[in-house]
């Protein structure tokens, strides 16, 4: 048993021996492994070193050949420069001689102008004392003072200017005239052959036909409520008097005097006359009435060749058929101003879709003015406006009574279509206190002139006749008297065509034989 005790001790202490002596064994191995590293790393650096020493001399090297180059280059643009400096200061010091040369001649140039004025002045002044001279002895030959001899010169030369300037007036008019007013002749003729349109009489009643008298009697209805119903549902007056087989309606709108009309033949066909049936009518007949308005516009933009344009602009259109203006029908007048415009603009070179396009427009404003505040030009502006039409067609549409300026030509040929449309004979006609007064305002313009003895307004206001006195007004002095009296009827007065003003002097000499 202690053997074997002693055996284990003495494994165990070998075992323990073992171990140490296998970790110094460890221990020297590793220690020899870092020994080395560490030469290793030591030779690693060293050969780094080497290499970054070798590129540092490489990258200096370089950098200083670089630094070489760029000086030669900066170095040549330099001399480039250098040398157009000395150009520019050579031709610098070229221009201040030539300046130096110059200043001399003017300096010269001066000296001598001196020279000049000192002796235009003693000239002068030697022409003041001969002309003082001169005026003296003219007044002694003359017997007139300076003053009297001024007021007779400025006569002389004022009569003298007064004729140079009515003889150069009546030439330039004569010549205006005869190549203006032969090139308008004959563009404003050929469109008048190519454009007509009918005229309609201003009315405010319509007449509707009965078959018989006995039909009156059943549309004034028991204690007359027909007649009631059927003028409170159109706003219409029925005139139902001794007048054989017609009814009148009367009415200042012609669009409820149109539907009263078509209700009142609706429910004569009918035979039923009843208040029911004359609310059911009047309601096909306001139907009826907006279809017809709308196909009026329609053949009107067709008629016309106006394309696209706004449905309710067609409507409003179409609604110028019941309205007149001075007994014209305005919706007539339209299709044959659109006409006239564009046949003038073709044969001026403009544009006709534009000219025909404001043409038929012109008068749009009239198809509410009846409705709305405002003169029909405004309304109508208001109305192109929105709905966005071209500004062209509004501007000719807004000059075509004077209001603003025309921005085209095609706005003044409106304006020409416009008065060649309301001035053929037939087409328009005024009421008679409108006329005397247009006759009457036109002579006091006449009369207003100093030595007009006595006016005259004849055909129908489109001529003045204006007798002068003959003391008074010479021959050169109607040529003058007849310009002014033309101006003032354009700025006072509103008058379609043109007005004629005939200026007649006469001289009488009256003596007796005894």
């Amino acid at each position: 048993m202690d053997n074997i005790l002693i055996i284990v001790a003495a494994v165990l202490i070998s075992l323990v021996i073992g171990i140490f002596v296998g970790m110094a064994i460890r221990k020297k191995i590793a220690e020899s492994k870092i020994e080395g590293a560490e030469k290793e790393a030591k030779r690693l650096v060293e050969l780094a070193k080497i290499e970054a020493e070798n590129l540092k001399k490489e990258e200096i090297f370089k950098a200083k050949e670089e630094i070489m180059n760029a000086r030669t280059e900066l170095d040549q643009e330099i001399k480039e420069r250098r040398g157009e400096i000395q150009k520019q200061e050579s031709r610098i010091i070229q221009k201040e001689e030539n300046l130096e040369k110059r200043a001399d001649n003017f300096e010269k140039k001066e000296r001598e102008l001196d020279q000049e004025e000192v002796a235009l002045k003693e000239k002068e002044k030697e022409l003041e004392e001969l002309h003082e001279k001169q005026m003296e002895v003219l007044q002694q030959v003359a017997k007139l003072t300076q003053e009297e001899a001024k007021v007779q010169l400025l006569k002389a030369v004022e009569q003298e200017i007064t004729t140079e300037k009515a003889t150069l007036i009546r030439e330039l008019e004569q010549k205006s005239k005869e190549e203006a007013g032969k090139n308008a002749r004959e563009v404003i003729s050929y469109a008048i052959q190519k454009c007509a349109a009918d005229h309609s009489a201003e009315t405010t009643v319509s007449i509707v036909a009965l078959p018989s008298d006995d039909i009156k009697g059943r549309i004034i209805g028991r204690e007359g409520r027909n007649i009631k119903a059927l003028e409170t549902a159109t706003g219409i007056d029925l005139i139902i008097d001794d007048t054989p087989e017609a009814v009148i309606l009367s009415g200042f709108d012609p669009l409820r005097r149109e539907v009263a009309r078509i209700a009142l033949e609706k429910l004569i066909e009918d035979g039923r006359i009843h208040p029911a049936k004359i609310e059911e009518m009047v309601e096909k007949a306001k139907e009826e009435l907006s279809e017809t308005i709308k196909e009026e516009g329609e053949r009107a933009v067709l008629e016309s060749g106006v394309i696209g344009l706004n449905p309710e602009l067609v409507k409003l259109i179409g609604k110028l058929k019941y309205r007149t203006s001075y007994g014209q029908n305005v919706l007539n007048h339209s299709i044959e101003v659109s006409n006239l415009a564009r046949i003038m603009a073709e044969e001026l070179g403009l544009d006709p879709k534009l000219a025909r396009r404001a043409g038929l427009l012109h008068d749009i404003g009239k198809a509410l003015d009846h409705d709305m505040e405002g003169t029909h030009v405004q309304i109508g502006v208001d109305i192109l406006k929105k709905f966005k039409e071209n500004p062209l067609v509004i501007n000719a549409v807004e000059a075509h009574h004077g209001d603003v300026e025309p921005q085209t030509l095609e706005a003044v040929l409106v304006q020409a279509a416009d008065a060649i449309s309301a001035s053929r004979p037939g087409a328009r006609r005024e009421t008679l206190e409108a006329y005397i007064k247009r006759l009457e305002n036109l002579e006091s313009i006449a009369d207003s002139f100093d030595g007009v003895e006595k006016s005259f307004a004849i055909q129908a206001g489109r001529e003045i006749r204006i007798i002068v006195k003959p003391e008074k007004i010479s021959d050169d002095q109607m040529t003058l008297l007849a310009r002014d009296v033309s101006k003032k009827i354009e700025e006072e007065m509103d008058y379609p065509g043109q007005i004629k003003v005939n200026i007649i002097r006469e001289t009488r000499v009256v003596d007796y034989a005894k």
